[in-house]
């Protein structure tokens, strides 16, 4: 028996696990300190300048408290840190250290690695079209009615 085809959000989803697979086990074998997804996704979605916890939930779509926990260890890990946000008083933002900078600039090269052997497996079309596809405007999300 077959298995049923997969549906565009399970492809996406099976996509962005052999990115982030990849990724986190290629920097723990250069050496670098294991982080989770979830860290990955949070240093990732910051601003050069510093970005709050609250926006960065949003980004990530998890809970302040799932993003408070991953900036909290990533904080303990030397590689972000929490200082506060000139434009309020009493807000704080997360920005990268230095050793944080310098594992993101690594996390990049990796990410461009990654992509070039997708590319060899994919062939130069299919990356091009599939880069084509995720970055054309696909509008607001639709609320549908099945019946």
């Amino acid at each position: 028996m077959s298995e049923p085809a997969r549906n565009l959000p399970q492809l996406l989803a099976q996509a962005r696990r052999w990115f982030e697979d990849a990724l986190l086990t290629s920097m723990q074998a250069a050496g670098e300190q294991p982080v989770t997804a979830a860290q990955a996704g949070v240093f990732a979605t910051l601003d050069d300048g510093g970005t709050s916890i609250a926006e960065l939930a949003r980004r990530t779509g998890v809970t302040r408290q799932t993003a408070h926990q991953a900036v909290h260890s990533l904080i303990g890990m030397g590689l972000l840190e929490q200082v506060p946000d000139p434009a309020s008083g009493r807000s704080t933002l997360i920005r990268t250290t230095a050793e944080g900078t310098r594992v993101h600039r690594r996390a990049l090269a990796t990410i461009a690695v990654l992509e070039t052997v997708l590319t060899e497996r994919i062939g130069a079309a299919g990356t091009t079209a599939l880069r084509a596809a995720l970055t054309a405007p696909w509008g607001e999300p639709p609320l549908v009615d099945v019946h």
